[in-house]
């Protein structure tokens, strides 16, 4: 027996179906990775304005023994987000996992935070993560699980200049906690995965976030010594939704290399 074989059977995750949106970079991709790993198979969701290739998902998805699909989908768009769910069912004849982790990070003083920008960043960071549940809780038929990806920022500190990043991120928590009370009845997991300092796409961008140097510099400040990798989270998020975790729902895991524990100094 292989090795993948066994791995494939510890966690349960062997032929389930996942959607995953934000997986053209980052988290997202590193979870499709994971999942075809685990034999999962994944339908990615990716926005069409999005610098990043989603192609190479797919590739390194495939290139890992899984099965990808992408689709083109705007998380503020309930007709599209429904669209990317179904898309699973027709792909794949199922829909078992649903992750949330399609985000977008701008920096604004509350001085220049109108309410455009405002309601623009809550669509996507926060009810983008509703309209991704409710779109896979209507089309699974079994146990499932499902896991958003909120933030340090928001989910356990605050961020100067970022105030509605962090209200949509903190408000994912809130929204994972009702929704896990509310389906655990169906079999259904809810939970949230709160990042730390991760070198991705998102944080390596200068204007919005800390940018290459910044990363580089915040990581002295972590006990783990350096900042996260998008393959770290995504194996806590692969963990959250197979058989390892069947008891745990509402839960917040933080994955940060214990940065939110360290003594202040």
């Amino acid at each position: 027996m292989s090795t993948s074989t066994s791995l494939h059977r510890d966690d349960g995750l062997d032929g389930k179906v996942a959607i995953i949106t934000g997986g053209a970079s980052g988290i997202g991709q590193a979870l499709a990775v994971a999942y075809a790993r685990a034999g999962a198979a994944s339908v990615v969701g990716y926005f069409p304005g999005d610098p990043h290739d989603v192609a190479e998902t797919v590739r390194l998805a495939e290139a890992a023994g899984g099965r990808c699909t992408a689709v083109a989908v705007d998380v503020r768009d309930p007709l599209q987000v429904d669209a990317l769910a179904q898309d699973a069912i027709e792909e794949y004849g199922r829909l078992d996992i649903a992750v949330a982790g399609a985000g977008i990070l701008r920096r604004a003083p509350l001085a220049e935070l109108d309410d455009r920008a405002w309601n623009d960043m809550l669509s996507v960071d926060l009810t983008g993560v509703l309209r991704t549940f409710r779109a896979a809780a209507a089309r699974m038929t079994g146990p499932g699980a499902m896991v958003a990806i909120s933030s340090i920022a928001g989910g356990v500190y605050g961020w100067d200049d970022h105030a509605h990043y962090a209200a949509a991120k903190a408000g994912v928590l809130g929204l994972c906690r009702s929704l896990a009370t509310e389906l655990a009845p169906r079999g259904i997991r809810v939970n949230a995965m709160i990042p730390g300092l991760i070198e991705t796409p998102q944080s390596l961008d200068e204007v919005n976030s800390l940018g290459p140097a910044g990363l580089e510099a915040a990581g002295n400040g972590i006990p783990a010594g350096r900042v996260g990798r998008a393959d770290e989270v995504a194996r806590a998020i692969r963990f959250l939704t197979g058989d390892d975790s069947a008891y745990v729902t509402g839960q917040q895991l933080i994955v940060d290399g214990g940065l939110t524990v360290r003594w202040p100094e």
